[in-house]
């Protein structure tokens, strides 16, 4: 019995990954322009980042369904599915649009801190939180009423991307200074703040809340850390200049602007590497994951010939997309 075990043991940590590649390609047009954009795999939609506009995609048809006006400099989307309520962060305007989820029509504006990236839902204690990239902290909003508790409390740098544990505690990375932040987000305080070097200029964040972990993306690392002990477990490499980092079914999906997703696993306990290059679009560096479908969605445009003499190759008007990646 006991070298059954040992055998089962065996073939599930050897186990192949599941394949993923390019399965559709989602035609939007109009400016390149382009953040985040979140997936509510509950209710199959995608809202998408769009320079002025926030576009929601039904995922079960890969069809444009609707359009949130007037979302200026656009970042991200936070979505309080209980309170049938949406949220946009808009640099431009350093405001929130609020919008009904059923009829995705605008019902309020709140203001923030100076340019809002990063913003997010916390279900427990029913508060939305943008992190402001210009003024180095973040806005506090009771999202049943719509009123800002705090509205500017300080992180300490940069804050970049954010997420939940789902237990009143949200999380973010703090860019310039290679760190992650605790928020208790009832309070509205910084409760902790730890390294995560060797990564270095954090962006995109990703969470694993059954096993609690997080996943930071840098450029060509990725760091596995423990919020509770407050220290990095692991490392992996990844591709060139990655934005964003998607979580879903034990593995971590770094999208990387060199036109490739790396997607990391626990290869043996307390151990974590690169599992499979998913070919992409160069540029393509954000991402959000259907947990449902297990599809990735990453915005991207066209690109032309670089110049004979060198230099970025330039962007073809009117190809803005959403590639979709599945197994």
């Amino acid at each position: 019995m006991k070298t059954l075990l040992i055998l089962a043991f065996a073939a599930v940590a050897v186990a192949a990954p599941p394949a993923y590649k390019v399965v559709g390609n989602i035609k939007i047009g109009g400016a390149n322009r382009t953040d985040y954009t979140y997936c509510d795999s509950a209710n199959h939609r995608l809202y998408v980042s769009h320079g002025t506009t926030t576009e929601v995609i039904d995922t079960a048809t890969d069809k444009l369904v609707g359009t949130i006006p007037d979302t200026q400099g656009v970042h991200g989307i936070a979505i309080a599915a209980d309170l049938g309520k949406g949220y946009t962060s808009n640099g431009t305007t350093n405001n929130v649009t609020v919008f009904d989820l059923a009829t995705l029509k605008v019902t309020g504006k709140i203001n923030t801190g100076q340019n809002p990236d990063s913003i997010i839902y916390e279900p427990v204690t029913h508060r939305v939180l943008t992190f402001n990239g210009k003024s180095n902290d973040f806005t506090l909003i009771d999202a049943k009423t719509g009123t800002v508790i705090s509205a500017a409390v300080a992180v300490g740098g940069k804050p970049e991307f954010s997420q939940v544990d789902g237990k009143g505690h949200v999380f973010a990375n703090i860019e310039d200074k290679n760190q992650v932040i605790e928020i208790n987000a009832q309070e509205g305080l910084v409760m902790k703040r730890y390294s995560i070097a060797p990564c270095d200029g954090p962006s995109g964040l990703a969470i694993d809340t059954a096993k609690m972990r997080l996943y930071s993306v840098c450029d060509k690392v990725m760091a596995i850390s423990d919020p509770n002990a407050g220290k990095v477990i692991g490392t992996a490499v990844v591709g060139s200049d990655p934005d964003g980092v998607a979580f879903d079914d034990g593995y971590a999906f770094s999208a990387n602007r060199d036109g490739a997703i790396t997607m990391v696993g626990e290869t043996s306990p307390g151990k974590f590497a690169a599992v499979a290059t998913i070919p992409t679009k160069t540029g393509a560096k954000t991402i959000s994951v259907d947990t449902k479908t297990h599809k990735l969605y990453l915005p991207v445009w066209d690109l032309g010939n670089a110049p004979a003499g060198g230099g970025k190759a330039p962007a073809v008007d009117n190809t803005f997309q959403i590639l979709v990646v599945g197994r």
